[in-house]
């Protein structure tokens, strides 16, 4: 896999996960402060899929360069998939609770609507990384890991 192709790919993982992230936080907290209710689990899987994509980036970036023994191609790909089903499920159920809403105003609710967009363009990502990977780890096998 070429460095210059998948570096800005994992950037942009980066910081749209940093995105959702604080975008998700905020809604979980206006739900925890102004409603009596907790916050939706839709919400709270976006958080966990912004923590899981920092974990992953972490183990896709940083084993393969410092121990590289421990780093099986097989293991990254599945990782990398495993983003994409976590980020499509996040974004079409959030995207679902919100169109099911009677009303949707104010700044928690473009908040909302701003997480979608933005697990939508981290589902696109992984998905082409994901595919750049498979691509990789396909046509080399277990005999050299992609770099």
């Amino acid at each position: 896999m070429g460095l210059n192709i998948i570096l800005p790919l994992r950037i942009v993982q980066g910081l749209f996960a940093v995105v959702v992230l604080i975008l998700s936080s905020f809604v979980a907290h206006w739900y925890s402060v102004k409603t009596v209710i907790s916050s939706p689990s839709q919400i709270n899987f976006l958080l966990f899929g912004a923590l899981w994509s920092f974990l992953s980036l972490t183990y896709l970036e940083l084993i393969p360069r410092f121990l590289p023994r421990l780093s099986n191609p097989y293991v990254s790909l599945g990782v990398e998939f495993t983003n994409v089903l976590f980020w499509f499920s996040g974004f079409v159920s959030l995207a679902d609770f919100l169109s099911k809403l009677l009303f949707c105003r104010g700044a928690v609710c473009h908040s909302a609507q701003a997480d979608v967009a933005f697990a939508a363009m981290l589902w696109i990502v992984w998905t082409a990384s994901a595919s750049l990977r498979a691509k990789d780890v396909f046509k080399a096998g277990l005999s050299k890991p992609p770099a």
